[in-house]
């Protein structure tokens, strides 16, 4: 796995103000790839690998949500969290213009706005974890309690049950 400290994004800068300690991995990429395909070209395990989803609740709010790669968010549940009555997911075209990140970079931490957050209470029994480093081509490890401080966010459940 290829490690690199030069580059630094808004979520890295966020990272080291907080004194939070992590690790980047770094990959070619020019253009959106899914994180299964993140995962398998730097060889770390699936349920290690985390995805940000941002939404918008009925009342224009946006809602941020981290979960496990493999999994499916919950709108449901994740309109309970947020007290809305209903979420869409954010349309990929206004991703930058709400966070600050484009898809396939987009990270809870850094974000252009402080929004509500939360994080699959998968992490929350992790010894680190992965999410986007806040552009394409990078990954950031971190412990599951540090990326809950640092896009102050809470550790609920916000998946779909699994069909196995």
């Amino acid at each position: 796995m290829a490690k690199n400290k030069e580059v630094k994004t808004n979520a890295m800068r966020l990272l080291d103000k907080k004194k939070i300690t992590y690790e980047t991995f770094t990959y070619e990429c020019d253009e959106f790839i899914d994180a299964i395909h993140i995962a398998d070209l730097l060889e770390l395990p699936y349920e290690k690998v985390y995805k940000t989803l941002v939404t918008k609740g009925v009342g224009n709010e946006y809602y941020v949500f981290v979960l496990p790669i493999q999994k499916e968010l919950n709108l449901k549940k994740a309109a309970k969290l947020a007290g809305e009555k209903s979420l869409s997911m954010v349309h990929v075209k206004d991703i930058n213009k709400i966070t600050g990140y484009i898809r396939g970079g987009c990270t809870a931490i850094g974000m252009k706005k402080q929004y509500k957050t939360w994080i699959d209470e998968s992490a929350e029994s992790l010894s680190w974890m992965i999410v986007s480093g806040g552009k394409l081509g990078v990954q950031i490890k971190l412990q599951p309690k540090d990326l809950r401080e640092a896009a102050n966010a809470v550790f609920a459940d916000i998946t779909m049950e699994s069909t196995d």
